[in-house]
């Protein structure tokens, strides 16, 4: 054997204070093979070991040394507890040590428990006494701890608490049971081996007399076998819980961090449940040193007392006194070998004694040990029976919570394992059972401590749930309503509310039932092998065995075969951690855990008289307001109580709160966590509900989410940034689903009907907040009102309280991001608000009845849209948003055009007036909002559709400005001249802006519109040719613009294949003007030719008779419903045809006589057009009037091609 210091750790705080170090050592001992053995200590409260003093032979042990019975830190309390107290080990030994090693528990270790259980359970086979242990599991690891028969039934003797049990005992096991009392010579062994121990530490002292209180303490031991190592029943009150924490303040619960549970798992968070004095009720780890051991594949947390003693070449050994008459038998061969494996004792020194009185020592290596005469071991066996005990109590022990008992009778080879906390359920009276809060308490812990690795790997998160709900299951409400709180908020805590779960839920599903346990790592493990030739042991005793048994080993003799017991089947069933991709079910998770934390704190609470009773089956109603009658007005009478919430909170609260919380206590810090989390999982519901289009919802859950922060404010005195962040977002979306609610008015039926449904378990939330709060401070923000101004205001000032929020001193350095979005949606809102305004301005301006001037209502609608647009170009600006500022700059260029149009002015009769100058105003303010719109945006890639959108808006104002001056020009106020000059300019501008090349749906739209631009300047000059007198230079110009633009015209009319009465109205206007010229011109060759250029434009009108002879066609052939809906004009079309045809006539009358009547000889082509002239002419003079229309349309298409190759025109199809 050979030992190694790994590492040492003198700095390092233990358990108690005290200095602590780990080191290793690994053994390795032949005998059928080899066995590993790996020790690590982890805790030491004993100081580095001290030489130990050889006594001189003769030595007399039976006279007590000076410094007997003396506390010793060399011994521990190894010395003082021989004789002083108890021998045995407390009975929550493993608890205690459970404890101060949280870490380990559940995952890393196989045991926890005294160094003394571990030996017995592996001397099962050798030993003929009897065996009786508690087993409990946390996770993978098991907690033995030993279960005094003897002592528990003296209890009962006393109490009756553990009757249940002792009558189980004499029924199925010894019924004829008695109390053992312990013979003389095992104190007389017990007291010379204590003497032999403070001789040793005392340097060889000379003995010097002491009283002789052998007796004495004979009989004070005696009594101590049946004391109170079993106190009373493992039950506190709640009284007695809150007068402790009262008086020990650094117990309490400190708050919780926010948005953390780490604080949770800080140990002065976790409640005082325990006394730390002489009531401990054995929880306190009081093991002298807590070791790590690994015996082959096994991991052990094991408390040893053995005394240790080094110095010179020998730097640990233990001390054994042995009487030289009787030989060291395997039972105490193994106590040893197992004792130095478990220390890191590398060597054992016997010192042999007759009759008390020394005679000699010897010096044993600690692997030779198995090999000393008369007590010969196999180490294969130990290691064999080590592991078929262990998989045998882990195929069993599978439900975390019960408490295992693990029995064999003294002189039996049968070895049962009963289920301690089934028998007593059984029971007609509900009996105690004194394990039940220490599980409870180590399930909590364990918990605690995984959650902080949960949130780096949340496979654990299984597992947390596991042990939390298996806590609650065993606690009494009444009594432990601290940690029922506690555990409910961390399994609130699981579910994650803002984001899916990862890998598709898969990485969680570590965890499972309620009830027990499984490991990955161990699963292939637990199944790799059957059971069919390796295990007698049974979980279905024959009759002859105990029928309340879990599973019986029928003899220990089988303990000693190697693999004899595997585990054969999964410990933790199939089921997993409750994984859902939908948001809605995780949030019900979380608001169940809550409202059962939230009845654990109100329980707790005394002053429930103070308040009045509400019956929880009561739903408490969520009101809606038809505020159609007031609007906005009743809605200001409420918003401050919004803004005053929306702030950060000051002064910290001293006084007690509306349930009688005092501030400080746990109860107040949980609630205050708990109403947070609600809150939180309210708002992941309302805004699911939102993405789903269900308003009514979504406005119900985010009502109960600003329900529970107001609550959340009635109680705390501070809140924390993060608060405040998270209450904004709360404000946002409450804004942003009143906003859908008012553009989504023809549903509100429906979401009425959402709003008013409510949940049980919200109604048991709603009544735990009213304990603390009215909940009445955002009614205004959450009323469902049926009126779509007031939903808007509210929505606005929600985004108001949100942006004031974040703009607060408390927050201004934590949320830019935030704060942009807020200002985004304030500006959409505003401008929500403007084109509402605007839109009701334009509907009275369309109601009015008489045309008269503008209301004063009107001006307000203006002046309330013309404000929300203004403010929202601010918001937008802030953020450097350029596209959202050009669309609210061109929604206020709407507005304007609204304006100019109500300043229409009209006269007597209600006709049309002249253009005035307040229209001529707005329409210009309206082009200068959309060129700073357009200055905005700075160029098309920007944002194609918004330039498109705004470019057509300045497009059609500067068309609508030239159309209006044009149609009813101002000719009081101006020369006929200068309006002139401002419609061309209007109308170039106009053109200008006419996107012709980009291909778009408004593409048709920018087409027509251009023709009709052209045509419109066409008949402008048209006209001025006409009415012009005297300045001949003009009139050509005149002549020429008119010409071109008529050109440019019919160009784009051709283009269009919906416009055939536009095109047949230009065309018949631009003969009227080739007409008119040639009345002027005295040369018969003149009018000629300006005749057939006349007769030519008029060919060009075959296209246009083309398209309406088609759609009088489709007429015809489609329903009357149907060519209803058709875009031809009959009424246009017949009045176009009325001048066609004359205009026709005239030309070609015109042509005839002048070709006829001229003096030059007719060439032979000349003869050739005349002809046909006369032939169309003729035709069309013989046509019937009262043809239907669709038939002349048919003659002067074929009238019109006859002429198209003599003229040289052809614009077919």
């Amino acid at each position: 054997m050979f030992t190694e210091i790994i590492c040492n750790k003198p700095g390092a705080s233990g358990p108690s204070g005290l200095i602590t170090f780990e080191q290793n050592i690994s053994s390795i001992c032949t005998s059928n093979g080899e066995i590993k053995s790996r020790a690590i200590v982890k805790y030491s409260a004993a100081p580095p070991p001290a030489s130990y003093a050889l006594l001189q032979e003769k030595t007399d042990l039976k006279l007590p040394p000076a410094n007997w019975l003396r506390e010793n830190p060399q011994l521990g309390s190894a010395g003082t507890t021989i004789l002083g107290t108890s021998s045995k080990s407390k009975p929550f030994s493993s608890f205690g040590i459970a404890y101060d090693f949280i870490d380990c528990i559940g995952d890393d270790v196989d045991v926890v428990s005294d160094s003394e259980n571990i030996k017995k359970l592996m001397k099962i086979p050798y030993s003929k006494s009897h065996v009786s242990m508690a087993v409990h599991r946390v996770g993978r690891t098991l907690l033995l701890d030993e279960l005094d028969i003897q002592e528990l039934f003296m209890r009962s003797s006393q109490t009756g608490d553990w009757t249940w049990l002792k009558e189980f005992y004499q029924r199925l096991i010894d019924q004829k049971w008695q109390r053992k009392k312990k013979s003389k010579e095992h104190w007389y062994q017990k007291a010379i081996l204590s003497k032999f121990l403070y001789y040793s530490i005392n340097g060889g002292g000379a003995a010097e007399p002491a009283p002789d209180n052998r007796d004495e303490c004979e009989q004070e031991n005696e009594k101590d076998e049946f004391s109170s190592s079993w106190p009373t029943t493992f039950t506190s009150t709640s009284s007695d819980v809150e007068e402790s924490d009262a008086l020990n303040s650094s117990s309490e619960i400190d708050s919780f961090a926010l948005g953390q549970v780490t604080s949770v798992l800080k140990e002065q968070n976790l409640p005082t449940l325990f006394n730390e004095g002489e009531n401990s009720q054995g929880l306190r780890n009081d093991f002298v040193r807590n070791i790590m051991w690994t015996f082959e594949d096994i991991h052990m947390l094991v408390g040893s007392n053995m005394p240790i003693f080094g110095g010179g070449r020998y730097p640990a050994v233990s001390l054994r006194l042995r009487d030289n008459n009787k030989p060291i038998n395997i039972l105490t061969g193994i106590d040893y070998w197992l004792d130095n494996l478990m220390c890191n004792v590398p060597e054992l020194v016997m010192c042999f004694h007759v009759n008390g009185i020394v005679q000699k020592y010897e010096m044993i290596k600690t692997e030779d040990i198995p090999h000393l005469e008369n007590s010969t071991f196999s180490t294969r066996v130990v290691k064999d029976i080590a592991q078929n005990v262990l998989s045998f109590l882990k195929s069993n022990c599978t439900k975390e919570g019960h408490t295992y008992w693990l029995f064999k009778a003294s002189g039996s080879d049968i070895v049962k394992l009963y289920d301690l906390t089934t028998l007593c359920e059984e029971e007609e009276e509900k009996c105690q059972n004194p394990f039940t809060l220490p599980v409870a308490v180590l399930l909590y812990k364990v918990a605690s401590n995984l959650m902080l690795t949960a949130r780096q790997n949340r496979k654990h998160y299984g597992t947390v749930r596991t042990l939390l709900l298996n806590c609650v299951k065993l606690l009494d409400q009444e009594r432990h309503p601290q940690i029922i709180a506690s555990a409910h908020y961390m399994l609130s805590e699981l579910f994650q509310l803002d984001e899916p779960p990862e890998d598709g839920g898969e990485s969680l599903r570590a965890g499972g039932s309620e009830d027990s346990y499984s490991d990955e790592d161990r699963e292939e493990e637990d199944l790799s092998e059957d059971s069919d030739d390796s295990g007698s042991y049974t979980n279905c005793p024959s009759p002859q065995d105990d029928s309340k048994a879990v599973a019986v080993i029928r003899s220990v003799g089988e303990l000693s075969v190697p693999e004899k017991y595997k585990s054969t089947h999964l410990i933790r069933p199939s089921c997993a951690f409750p994984v859902s991709q939908d948001k809605e079910e995780r949030c019900r998770h979380v608001l169940s855990y809550v409202l059962k934390g939230l009845k654990a704190v109100d329980g707790s609470i005394k002053k429930e008289s103070d308040l009045p009773a509400a019956d929880p089956n009561t739903p408490i109603p969520l009101k809606y307001e038809d505020r159609s009658a007031t609007g906005a007005c009743a809605a200001e009478k409420g918003i401050s109580l919004l803004l005053e919430r929306a702030g950060p909170l000051q002064a910290d609260q001293k006084h007690p709160t509306r349930s009688g919380m005092i501030p400080g206590s746990w109860q107040h810090c949980m609630k205050m966590q708990l109403f947070l989390k609600a809150s939180k999982a309210y708002y992941v519901l309302s805004d699911a509900a939102t993405n789903l289009s269900k308003y009514g919802r979504a406005l119900r859950y985010i009502k109960l989410s600003l329900q529970c922060y107001d609550a959340y404010c009635s109680v705390s005195g501070t809140l924390h940034p993060q608060v405040l962040q998270f209450h904004s977002q709360c404000l946002s979306l409450c804004g942003d689903i009143q906003l859908m609610l008012a553009q989504n008015t023809s549903n509100r039926a429906a979401y009425l009907e959402e709003y008013s449904y409510q949940t049980k378990e919200d109604q048991e939330i709603l009544h735990s907040l009213h304990r603390e709060s009215s909940c009445q401070a955002f009614n205004m923000a959450t009323d469902l009102a049926m009126d779509p101004e007031c939903q808007l205001f509210v929505s606005s000032k929600c985004y108001e309280a949100a942006y004031e929020l974040l703009a607060s001193d408390a927050l201004k350095d934590h949320t830019s991001d935030q704060l942009a979005q807020v200002l985004k949606r304030l500006g959409n809102i505003r401008n929500e608000m403007g084109v509402y305004y605007m839109n009701q301005a334009a509907a009275m301006q369309t109601e009015k009845e008489v045309k008269k001037s503008v209301s004063v209502a009107e001006q307000e609608m203006w002046k309330k849209s013309f404000a929300f647009f203004e403010k929202g170009m601010k918001d937008f600006e802030a953020i450097e948003d350029s596209t959202n500022t050009a669309l609210l700059l061109c929604n206020t260029g709407r507005l304007m055009r609204i304006c100019a149009q109500a300043h229409c002015a009209f006269t007597a009769d209600q006709s049309r007036a002249e253009f005035s100058p307040e229209e001529a105003l707005y329409y210009n303010k309206a082009i200068d909002y959309y060129l700073r719109a357009m200055k905005s945006l700075a160029c098309r890639e920007s944002h194609p559709a918004v330039w498109d959108s705004v470019n057509w808006e300045l497009s059609t104002t500067y068309f609508t400005l030239a159309t209006l001056l044009q149609d009813y020009a101002p000719l009081s106020r101006k020369a006929q001249e200068q309006i002139e000059r401002e419609v061309t300019e209007a109308m170039m501008k106009s053109l200008k802006y006419c996107d012709l090349q980009t291909e778009s749906a408004r593409q048709p739209l920018y087409q027509y519109r251009a023709a009709t631009i052209h045509h419109r300047l066409a008949s402008m000059y048209h006209s001025c040719f006409r009415n012009q007198v005297g300045d001949e230079h003009l009139r050509k110009q005149h002549r020429s613009l008119a010409e071109l633009h008529y050109s440019k015209a019919v160009s784009l009319f051709l283009s269009l294949k919906d416009a055939p009465c536009e095109l047949l109205r230009t065309l018949l206007e631009w003969v009227a003007f080739a007409e008119f010229t040639m009345a002027s011109q005295s040369s018969s060759t003149a009018k000629v030719k300006s005749l057939t250029g006349a007769l030519e434009i008029m060919t060009d009108t075959r296209y246009a008779f083309q398209l309406i002879h088609k759609e009088l066609l489709e007429e015809q052939t489609e329903p009357p419903a149907t060519s209803l809906t058709s875009g031809l004009n009959l009424q246009e079309v017949m009045k176009l045809t009325g001048i066609f045809e004359p205009s026709f006539s005239f030309l070609l009358l015109q042509l005839i006589k002048l070709m006829t009547t001229m003096k030059r000889k007719p060439s032979k082509k000349d003869e050739e057009l005349l002809k046909t002239y006369k032939n169309v002419y003729s035709k069309l003079l013989r046509a019937e009037k009262s043809t239907p229309l669709i038939s002349r349309v048919q003659l002067y298409m074929e009238l019109l091609q006859q002429l198209a190759p003599q003229t040289g025109s052809d614009n077919t199809d």
